[in-house]
């Protein structure tokens, strides 16, 4: 036999013992008996394995022998080892997987809520960015939230009025701590402004209802703002427009580590004054100057520690032609200041997240009322209100089973307010200490919870108040998901009410169902809510004899009891779509609101004079590249409001004018021109801006003014019916060029 023969028998005989000694692994892998596809199944330590097809199944050989294990696995599926003892036979072995639980994956509980601030979730509806791109925002925060469902535009006050509630009945928190002058002083039906810039914030969570047991104090509705932690560069911007100057520098050190920056602005009405023809008279145009300093510290744990301090000023004077027989003219003057810190930590220690915080509030209100005959002053009242504030709250929480998390803390407001009107004073002063806890449940990715509690003592009240809260979100599908959330919230009465101690805390109950489908680019939320209100401030009026000031007789309303009630009921539709048009993106929103309350002089339940039945938003956004422009367009339709002149006679109150104010109408329309769009390693970024605000001059009228008589009465207006406004910003440092391509500047 020759030798090639020879190594022929061999490896043939070799190659049978192989073929011989081989077995096949087969099977199917499910999940709740559902095939899984692309499913790696392999025997471990070895390189045998396959990977499922369309309908689940595997199969491979092997030559192993003995006992051995099977190891499957799959994206957002739990490992699964089994062992098999081969022996020289197939095998057949089935699996069934198990989803993987984690924050990631797990369905969002967002009935009541809208968040903007985390990347991992698909619920970003209304980043800050989209702020500055919303036409009639003039790229305040609160406005925006104004083109979302669930918000009331009320012109003549400041503050959101969120499905039923008044404006005071919402709290806003920066990095978790109260701020309790987010608006700048105002007087009576000219609402103030946003004292905070937008830029700050890299997020926001607003929450019209059912909002976590971390917060309290609302009645209505939270909006929690993120600060953003550290700048992408050192960088250097001014803007400069005819009704304000602004400037603000930013400084971040060469390890990316820490950075601090101040800015300052400049604002004065007068020159628009003089080119637009105003509805409000004013003696002196709204002016103020404002300045804020700040600093942030990433830790080498990778915490942040975050300092935010501001100080600002505002005066106006306005005058009006009196109603009153024996005076011509009428004349309030004002004079406010602010300060706010905010100081913030947070840290993980090991399974541990600490998040502590506290805030300082001042605030200064010095208005003067008189009123005039032949330009004679008649009579003068001045009324100040001086406030200090200190909030302060720590919570810490721990992940529990991977994905679930458990929290808890304790918070404490106190208040210090000093009030004079005339001559007659009060001073409050409340400490209000709170605990809360509750526990994010993550049962499966399709089904999640959160379930809280809080409780309240008031120093003041003298009483206690206990806060459950709960909620629940499934996913029905890929795209659906469906929520439920229910809570219990409590506030004290306003203070401006509050002359003696035997009062109890305000209270509304919340219930709200929501669906919701996500999908590439579009967003489509349907919410159903009840809110039922108890134990609302009945007030009185009280009347400040004129023998005392020596001027016309001053009317206070005074808290006369908790007798008060209400409720408030509605549905809400909001759509969002970034895809079916090219380079458009737009949204929106319908709101039905049906409310009723007894509460503070209403003499009986009436609709809230705040509240309007039908709401409908628009808004659009375009960015033109081959013109380097984008274009924003956003329309408000709202049905008119209730009106009412509620007077007193011998102790009870009653209604002598009511009716329904003309339905509320504004287009808006704004240009954004960004000349350094497609310029190669441009060092600066300047963009121009054109805005018109009720760009088809409707007349919208917010209420009216009686005389004491009830025989005449003035419509309270805007201050214009049109705003022209002309800007330009100029940012060194800082390139904003896929900003402005995706319409985000």
């Amino acid at each position: 036999m020759t030798t090639h023969r020879r190594i022929l028998m061999l490896f043939t005989l070799l190659t049978g013992i192989a073929l011989w000694s081989q077995i096949t692994i087969s099977g199917k892998v499910t999940y709740k008996n559902k095939a899984l596809k692309d499913i790696s199944v392999t025997l471990k330590d070895t390189y045998d394995g396959a990977t499922t097809d369309a309908n689940g199944n595997y199969s491979f050989t092997t030559t192993e022998t003995g006992d051995k294990t099977l190891l499957f696995s799959g994206k957002d599926y739990d490992e699964v080892e089994i062992p098999v003892k081969i022996e020289g036979k197939d095998i057949a072995m089935n699996a069934n997987l198990k989803q993987q639980i984690n924050e990631i994956n797990a369905v969002v509980i967002t009935a009541g809520s809208i968040e903007a601030s985390d990347k991992k979730r698909a619920t970003a509806l209304l980043t800050p960015l989209d702020v500055y791109t919303t036409a009639g925002a003039n790229g305040q925060i609160s406005s925006a939230l104004g083109y979302l469902p669930g918000v009331q535009k009320v012109g003549e006050s400041e503050g959101l009025f969120v499905r039923g509630g008044t404006g005071a009945e919402t709290k806003i928190f920066i990095d978790g701590n109260l701020v309790n002058n987010y608006f700048t002083n105002s007087v009576p039906g000219i609402a103030g402004r946003d004292r905070f810039n937008t830029s700050l914030f890299k997020g926001n969570v607003f929450s019209s209802g059912g909002y976590s047991a971390v917060y309290g104090q609302a009645l209505s509705s939270v909006l929690i703002l993120e600060s953003v932690d550290l700048p992408d560069t050192t960088s250097f911007d001014f803007g400069v427009s005819p009704i304000f100057l602004s400037a603000n520098y930013q400084k971040l050190n060469q390890e990316k580590t820490a950075s601090w920056g101040v800015a300052g602005g400049y604002s004065n009405l007068g020159l628009m004054g003089k080119l637009f023809n105003f509805n409000t008279d004013f003696d002196k145009f709204p002016q103020g100057y404002g300045f804020d300093g700040n600093f942030r510290i990433k830790t080498k744990k990778g915490g942040f520690i975050k300092y935010y301090g501001s100080v600002d000023e505002n005066k106006m004077a306005v005058g009006s032609e009196s109603l009153e027989k024996d005076s011509d003219r009428n004349m309030v003057k004002l004079e406010g200041q602010n300060m706010y810190h905010n100081l913030s930590y947070k840290e993980k220690f090991g399974k541990y997240l600490l998040n502590i915080g506290t805030s300082y509030t001042y605030n200064s209100s010095d208005l003067n009322f008189s009123t005039f005959k032949d330009n004679v002053e008649l009579s003068n009242t001045p009324i100040n209100n001086q406030s200090n504030y200190i909030n302060a709250k720590a919570v810490i929480e721990r992940k529990i089973n991977r994905a679930s998390v458990v929290r808890a803390g304790f918070e404490l407001n106190n208040a210090d307010e000093t009030m004079k009107y005339g001559t007659f004073g009060r001073n409050y002063k409340d400490l209000i200490s709170a605990g809360f806890a509750e526990t994010d449940l993550i049962f499966t990715n399709n089904l999640t919870a959160k379930i809280g509690a809080r409780t309240e003592h008031s120093s003041y009240l003298g009483k206690w108040n206990f806060s459950p809260r709960a909620a629940l979100a499934y996913r029905i599908s890929k795209d659906w998901t469906t929520s439920f959330a229910y809570g219990m919230f409590y506030q004290n009465p306003e203070s401006k009410y509050l002359y003696r101690k035997n009062f109890d805390f305000q209270r509304a109950d919340h219930y709200i169902f929501q669906v919701q489908k996500n999908s590439d680019g579009r967003s489509l939320r349907f919410e159903a809510f009840y809110k039922e209100y108890k134990s609302l401030i009945k007030t009185t009026s009280y009347v400040q004899d004129s023998l005392m000031t020596g001027n016309q007789d001053q009317y206070f309303q005074v808290a006369k009891d908790n007798g008060g009630k209400g409720y408030a009921k509605g549905i809400e539709l909001f759509w969002r779509d970034k895809k079916t048009f090219k380079d458009i993106d737009y949204w929106l929103t319908y709101s039905y609101l049906d409310s009723k309350r007894d509460f503070l002089n209403y003499p009986f339940s009436l609709a809230p004079n705040f509240a309007s039945k039908h709401t409908f938003n628009a808004v659009a956004k375009k960015f033109v590249m081959d013109w380097k422009t984008g274009f924003n367009l956003s329309y408000t339709y709202s049905k008119g409001r209730p009106y009412y002149d509620i007077v007193a006679q011998n102790g009870d109150n009653f209604v002598r004018h009511q009716g329904k104010l003309k339905d509320y109408s504004g287009l808006n329309f704004s240009i954004n021109y960004v000349p350094s769009v497609g310029k190669k390693d441009s060092k600066s970024f300047t963009v121009f801006v054109l805005s018109i605000n009720n760009i088809l001059g409707n007349k919208n009228v917010y209420g009216f003014n009686y005389s004491a008589d009830g025989a005449s009465r003035t419509a309270v207006r805007p201050p214009v019916n049109t705003l022209v406004f002309v800007g330009v910003f100029v940012s060194f440092g800082v390139d904003k060029t896929n900003d402005a391509i995706n319409n985000n500047l």
